[in-house]
């Protein structure tokens, strides 16, 4: 029975079939099905042709949903303020509601009015375009929707092709499938570009109006939403007539749409354009070579764009809080900047800021612009020579303004050639000028230069960089990387090393003659005090580098052994090799930067313990993670207006230890002596703690100083970028320290006053000053020459005070007598007195 059905089925099923292909044998000779046959093979083809040649290899569309636009660098001081952008694009990342409603209307109005009711494609557009390109012949154009534009510009590229067109089509189709239309909308603002270097039409709000993107007007939005098309086709200074018209097209089209009315729409057509020149932030300027280093290390850790990484610097959107104190900045550079000007006073006119004058054949604005050379010191401006007009010169400003340079005002010599400035300048030489009545005055950017630095010797955070007279002139860092010789500014080192060593300050040396056997072919090696001052006999450690006497530097060093000289400067940070055990190297022959010295004495103030400096406190992403320092914390509670009367927290050290920290602040109270009675007694009447070095290499070819408080430690030096003489009266003492002066008189405003603290197990000791012996007659005072002062000692070698007999005691008092009489009753020696007459730094 089952066989017999299963029979019957096959045979109806054969029947069907052979019907079926009856039925189709007899519409093939039917032409009509022939044609509809092939029209559908072709369209198959077609389809299959557009996956493989268009369609195969379309990037996904899912990467749009964690889509993140290129964003600037932002940077920050130590108190958040922002200072600085790193940016070869202004933008800045909105969410949809955060787009005034209008402005939208705007963008829609004059891009895609039909947004919301189309599915990424505006097929009877794209149909009127491919007519349009068939009959004209000529650049293919097309009814791009905004989520085509979407797609070209994140996704697809730029090609100009209707392979292009195509793919920008399917992708667009794709894209409303995966985003909603307020998402495509978000992902358009943020990244058209608009001209002016801005990036999304915040960043283009900033930089055509100066405003935040809610405070724009009508016409304002509708002037932006003309610039998609092309910027450069509607920039204010050149086209303005035609943005105008364009502008009142996009106001006819949203009356039209009706998203405005018509009193709004007459009122805008007749309101001017309002945008504002062209111009760079303001706070691009502040802290130049900070910035500029801080640029440097943000390169080498995240990269410079999306290629290096997810956290570039010019696409990244990284938040960077500093350790640059803007207020420490503005006097570090004011005082390096005037004692460049006080020691280049008198010489001459330095010439044209540039090697050759600049072209200016067919205008010279835009050459001037392209140098990017500017100077802020006081009301100085950088200018370019126009034409010279009989006495007088037509100069030209970044602005786009001119002025008149007479010759009465540029009357100074040229240096090293002689001559009136006047004659020497040429048209397209770029020049310094500052107002004067209603012209202008010739001024001279000196050509010796320098850097300073200043640092938290707590932390280690560099609080103040100035690496010259001003970034845009000089871009070159010579607090990081001139590599200089220190002078007498390594001599604590050394000393650092003779305590670590077993001496103390009051070991007694003798400042004699000593030289040195090196070889036949050389001879003896002499050396010698500054100014070829003879030796004054055996002396304690402390008037030895209070006196920056080179002799006895010499004698310590050999006496310990220059290894172990090389090995603490290598330890410190001077220097990252360790450099050959010469004794020259003890006198400041080696070469270091200003920041490696001013953190070697950071370290001695923070007791021994190993300072990393740094200018980057911490590094966010665009969310506001910290990305940099691996395992920061935030301080919780840190900034609380009251304390709630638990433990102060006490933080572990976790830094190695550099050197014995009795052996450091035993040179920090020996260099406090420095500042009271040796070669910097002109920062002593700044009633605070202080302590520090003077240093003058040999020639003299560089002046230095670094010292400071137990809050603040600041460094300098002074000399031509090419080490030459800067005249025999060039001191350390009488130029560098006044610079520091300048500086630390407003910098210690409001500053507590602190003493440096002496580490645990540390005896101080009152000791004669002359000897070094300890006393029980007498105690310390406040005056510098005072006989009886406190010195550190390690309790090892704590000296043990020996019984006098009455005639010794008799003589002790008549010397104290003579020296308290010798003592200047009102102004101490000066420190150019003091040099003249005992020498002591190399």
């Amino acid at each position: 029975m089952a066989d017999g059905t299963i029979s019957n089925v096959k045979l109806r099923l054969k029947r069907d079939f052979g019907e079926l292909g009856g039925f189709f044998a007899r519409l093939w000779h039917r032409r009509w099905f022939r044609i509809l046959g092939g029209l559908a093979l072709l369209g198959l083809l077609m389809i299959i042709a557009l996956w493989l040649f268009v369609a195969r290899d379309l990037p996904s569309v899912d990467k749009l949903r964690s889509y993140e636009p290129p964003l600037p660098t932002n940077v920050r001081s130590a108190d958040g303020t922002p200072i600085h952008s790193y940016a070869r694009e202004r933008r800045v990342q909105l969410s949809y509601p955060e787009y005034p409603k209008q402005l939208v209307n705007a963008f829609l109005s004059a891009e895609d009015k039909t947004f919301f009711s189309h599915h990424g494609v505006d097929i009877p557009g794209i149909v009127s375009a491919v007519i349009n390109n068939l009959t004209s012949g000529g650049r293919p154009v097309g009814a791009s929707t905004i989520t085509q534009q979407v797609a070209k510009n994140l996704v697809v590229g730029n090609e100009v092709s209707y392979v292009r067109k195509l793919r920008e089509a399917i992708l667009a189709w794709r894209i409303e499938d995966t985003l909603t239309k307020e998402q495509i909308l978000e992902l358009y603002l943020n990244s058209i570009e608009l001209g002016r270097n801005a990036g999304g039409v915040e960043a283009a709000s900033h930089a055509y109006f100066g405003k935040e993107l809610d405070q724009l007007t009508l016409p304002q939005m509708a002037y932006l939403a003309i610039l998609p098309k092309g910027p450069a086709n509607y920039a204010p200074e050149r086209y303005e007539a035609r943005a105008l018209e364009r502008r009142n097209w996009v106001l006819g089209q949203m009356l039209e749409n009706g998203f405005i009315t018509r009193a709004e729409h007459d009122s805008a057509t007749a309101a001017p354009l309002g945008t504002i020149p062209r111009q760079t932030p303001r706070y691009e300027r502040v802290g130049g070579y900070f910035i500029e280093e801080v640029r440097r290390q943000l390169l080498d850790k995240f990269g410079e764009n999306s290629e290096t990484g997810p956290y570039s610097v010019y696409q990244g959107g990284l938040w960077v809080r500093t350790s640059l104190d803007p207020r420490l900045q503005k006097f570090a550079q004011k005082a390096l900047r005037d004692g460049l000007l006080r020691y280049d006073r008198g010489r001459g006119w330095s010439g044209s800021l540039v090697p050759k004058p600049l072209d200016i054949s067919r205008g010279w604005l835009q050459p001037f612009l392209n140098t990017n050379i500017g100077v802020d010191y006081e009301d100085w401006r950088a200018a370019v020579a126009i034409e010279r007009q009989g006495n007088s010169w037509e100069i030209g400003f970044d602005d786009g303004s001119t002025g008149t340079l007479p010759r009465s005002a540029a009357t100074m010599p040229v240096r090293g050639k002689g001559g009136e400035a006047f004659a020497a300048i040429e048209p397209g030489d770029i020049i310094v000028v500052a107002p004067n009545g209603g012209s202008y005055a010739l001024r001279s950017i000196p050509r010796v230069s320098g850097g300073m630095v200043v640092e938290d010797p707590r932390t280690g955070r560099v609080l103040a960089m100035q690496g010259g007279f001003d970034s845009r002139i000089q871009s070159f860092n010579r607090a990081t990387q001139a590599q200089r010789q220190p002078g007498s500014t390594i001599k604590p080192i050394v000393y650092a090393a003779a305590m670590e060593q077993g001496l103390n300050p009051a070991s007694i040396v003798v400042d004699g003659p000593f030289c040195v056997w090196q070889g036949a072919g050389l001879g003896n090696k002499c050396f010698r005090n500054f100014g070829n001052q003879r030796g004054a006999g055996p002396k304690t450690l402390r008037w030895g580098v209070e006196q920056s006497r080179n002799l006895m530097t010499i004698q310590v060093a050999n006496q310990i052994g220059m290894d172990h000289v090389v090995d603490l400067i290598q330890r410190i940070g001077v220097s990252r090799q360790k450099y050959p055990p010469y004794l020259s190297y003890a006198l400041g022959a080696g070469e270091t930067t200003v920041l490696r010295m001013v953190n070697a004495y950071s370290i001695l103030v923070n007791h021994g313990r190993a300072l990393n400096p740094t200018l980057i406190d911490f590094v966010q992403n665009r969310r506001g993670q910290v990305i940099w320092p691996e395992n920061w914390s935030a301080c919780n509670g840190c900034n609380a207006p009251d304390w709630n009367g638990g433990p102060m927290p006490r933080p572990v050290a976790r830094t190695r230890q550099v050197i014995d920290p009795i052996s450091a602040y035993q040179i920090v109270h020996i260099t406090e002596g420095v500042i009271q009675r040796g070669t910097a007694t002109v920062l002593r009447d700044l009633g605070r703690p202080l302590m520090g070095k003077t240093g003058t290499t040999n020639g003299p070819t560089d002046v230095w100083f670094v010292g400071g408080a137990p809050q603040m430690i600041a460094g300098l030096y002074l000399g031509y970028d090419s080490p030459t003489n800067l005249g025999g009266y060039a001191q350390g003492g009488s130029i560098a320290a006044p610079i520091f002066k300048q500086f630390a008189v407003p910098a210690f405003e409001g500053m507590e006053v602190l003493p440096f603290t002496a580490p645990r197990g540390t005896r101080m000791i009152r000791v004669d000053r002359g000897s070094g012996r300890p006393v029980t007659a007498g105690w310390p005072s406040n005056e510098p020459l005072a006989s009886v002062i406190w010195e550190a000692f390690k309790p090892a070698v704590e000296p043990r005070r020996q019984r006098r007999t009455l005639e010794e005691e008799k003589r002790a008092e008549q010397a104290k007598q003579v020296e308290k009489k010798a003592a200047p009753q009102a102004e101490g020696p000066r420190d150019s007195d003091f040099l003249q007459r005992e020498g002591g730094i190399y």
